[in-house]
């Protein structure tokens, strides 16, 4: 009977829609975190866009993955990828703005990953008022927004602190009154912590990772990880469904190759659902939704919308953008 009590509570649970969330937009497709990427995921249709945000020297969240300027993404106003790091928070909006963002350099690493995306020339960073008012401009009332803080209990000082961070977000969201439309994740829990305090009633995503090169989680070592906000999974039965309850998430994301049956039906038993990323193998999404999973975080909305299909799931309608 204890083995069947996950199952009969997954079984019992409400329905909901399957989410199907567009990875900065539509990364594979169009230049990440910018409004053409996110005019391709709401011509194909998605549940949730989802992005990253920074802070602006002059406190303007902007979109944007990497806490500095991309020297694989960027170029200057001579039109040359930028050979500079430099931290958003050192420049102000006019200053960012000065960037083109549309497209990849073509000869480096990063750029070889997305043979898809498809350049936009002239494209520039936008704010996060920006982005908004584009997906109400579409019509797209029902679309939601995953928002993902980006810093580093590693690099403080390339991004603002958590508790302005935080601040500024919780504030965003409701004076855009979408504290129903919108999640806020993060693998740095701290500011996941402290919108807990200000802002509870804005849901929560506790991302995750335990890879060799990038591990947030930190089972077995002493003491509590870095990146999350005073929680050691040691305390917690090495549960990573239970760590993400106890900080209060609605939603547990982790990296897709660390999911299992075992760990769904944990966090179903928690009432926490559960997507991960970035998915963009369609056999992978096909067994993650075998799986069980709430939803998947892909840079391919296309590929992620046929496998749903094949499954019988129901699809986000697709929104005319201009």
């Amino acid at each position: 009977m204890k083995r069947l009590l996950p199952l009969l509570l997954i079984l019992a649970s409400p329905a909901h829609a399957f989410d199907l969330q567009g990875h900065r937009g539509a990364r594979g497709l169009a230049p990440e975190n910018t409004l053409p990427a996110f005019a391709t995921a709401l011509r194909l249709g998605v549940t949730t866009l989802e992005f990253d945000l920074a802070m602006t020297k002059d406190g303007v969240l902007v979109v944007h993955h990497d806490p500095t300027l991309n020297p694989n993404i960027a170029r200057g106003p001579d039109g040359q990828y930028i050979t500079t790091r430099t931290p958003l928070r050192d420049l102000t909006l006019d200053e960012v703005k000065r960037y083109d963002v549309g497209r990849l350099k073509a000869d480096s690493g990063y750029g070889k990953t997305h043979p898809e995306q498809k350049p936009v020339d002239g494209t520039r960073i936008p704010t996060l008022s920006e982005v908004v008012a584009f997906v109400e401009r579409a019509g797209a009332k029902d679309v939601r927004f995953n928002i993902e803080t980006k810093l580093s209990p590693t690099t403080d000082a390339e991004t603002a602190d958590p508790a302005t961070f935080a601040r500024a977000i919780a504030d965003a969201i409701r004076n855009a009154g979408l504290t129903e439309r919108a999640t806020v994740q993060s693998f740095d829990w701290r500011t996941l912590k402290i919108l807990r305090e200000l802002a509870p009633e804005i849901r929560r995503v506790c991302l995750t990772v335990e890879a060799p090169t990038f591990d947030t989680v930190q089972r077995g070592k002493p003491g509590a990880s870095p990146w999350l906000a005073g929680l050691d999974i040691d305390d917690f039965d090495h549960s990573v469904p239970k760590l993400a309850h106890a900080a209060g998430c609605a939603v547990w994301s982790p990296n897709y190759r660390e999911v299992t049956g075992d760990s769904i039906a944990a966090a179903k038993v928690l009432g926490i659902q559960v997507i991960p990323w970035t998915v963009n193998d369609r056999s992978e999404m096909a067994r993650l939704i075998d799986l069980g999973v709430d939803g998947i975080i892909s840079d391919y909305p296309d590929r992620l919308r046929g496998v749903m299909a094949e499954k019988s799931l129901p699809l986000p309608p697709p929104f005319a953008v201009d």
